[in-house]
């Protein structure tokens, strides 16, 4: 499989990294691409791509590339992905996905139109660490689940990209998103009410927030993110006969399990990994062998549902971008 890079930001050069040690199962970075030509050189010098392009359009219409991944910024995602899918390539697409659930709609009905795979690169939905998750929750390990806590904070202000609203800036596209999606991975349902506090960055997006969501049976879930302080980054999912706790929910890095008695009574530790984005690069592999629209690990009706949710947050704490206005 054959795979593009559009967008070469840090994010853009984690991937390589990941790509280059997939030689042996058949994944090559073939070909990478910047608005700026000189930016796409220096990027295939130092991950020997084979070729660069100064403009998307080029490598969209490259016969080549198998697959696109789009590492462009929230704001783009949109119309960087329908140049993609008019031009009949498959596209993986950075979290978050787009910037509302009615783009979200447009661009995967547009793709099944024209018959390729998108899908939206959430890694922590294709890890590893979220199959052994499930499995200790379908096991009823702990029991009846009806709380789940999750907190992701960083320091992260400093770049421009998190604070501008042009680029659809802001800790809830980038940091909450891990939160969110760490609950709606445990209860598998649309939360019927939704409360948000945020405190707002001087540039008007959100900097902090807490997320409280209710679900049906008299489920909860209490979550917050950050991109000016540090927190735990701590998952903690709880049911009546124990709790898991999940170190890092943005990276997994260790599972532990306790009883009622709040004992420690099976601790997992996460297979090794390149990066961790091998994964989603894997089950796009696959959906397209199998000439499959979307991956099984992140399904379109679930990125819609997510964003919907991204939707009546934003419009609590009164983020609006200004491509909205």
């Amino acid at each position: 499989m054959n795979i593009g890079i559009m967008g070469l930001g840090s994010i853009a050069h984690t991937m390589a990294k990941t790509l280059l040690k997939m030689k042996d199962e058949g994944i090559v970075l073939k070909a990478c691409a910047s608005r700026k030509l000189d930016k796409a050189l220096a990027f295939s010098r130092k991950f020997h791509v084979q070729k660069a392009y100064g403009s998307y359009e080029e490598l969209v219409a490259d016969e080549s590339i198998d697959l696109i991944y789009i590492a462009t910024p929230h704001s783009e995602h949109y119309k960087n992905a329908l140049l993609c899918i008019n031009g009949g390539k498959n596209a993986l697409v950075e979290k978050a996905f787009t910037t509302d659930h009615l783009k979200a709609e447009e661009m995967f009905k547009k793709a099944e139109n024209r018959k390729v795979l998108l899908t939206e690169a959430i890694w922590t939905r294709y890890m590893p660490s979220r199959r052994i998750i499930d499995e200790l929750i379908s096991s009823k390990i702990i029991g009846d689940i009806y709380y789940v806590y999750a907190d992701l904070g960083y320091l992260i202000s400093h770049h421009n990209r998190l604070t501008d609203p042009a680029l659809a800036g802001g800790a809830l596209l980038d940091v909450g998103i891990y939160p969110l999606n760490f609950a709606q991975m445990v209860f598998h349902e649309t939360p019927s009410k939704i409360n948000t506090i945020a405190n707002m960055y001087k540039t008007g997006v959100d900097a902090t927030s807490s997320y409280d969501l209710s679900y049906s049976g008299n489920k909860l879930a209490s979550l917050s993110s950050s991109m000016v302080c540090l927190t735990s980054r701590r998952g903690i999912i709880s049911g009546d006969k124990g709790f898991i706790e999940v170190k890092n929910i943005n990276n997994p890095e260790q599972i532990k399990v306790f009883d009622q008695n709040r004992r420690l009574i099976r601790k997992i530790k996460i297979p090794k990994q390149i990066s961790g984005y091998e994964y989603e690069i894997r089950e796009c592999k696959k959906a397209i062998e199998e000439h499959s629209l979307e991956c099984p690990s992140m399904p379109h009706k679930d990125s819609i549902d997510m964003m919907k949710i991204y939707d009546e947050i934003r419009k609590q704490i009164g983020v609006v971008y200004p491509f909205e206005k």
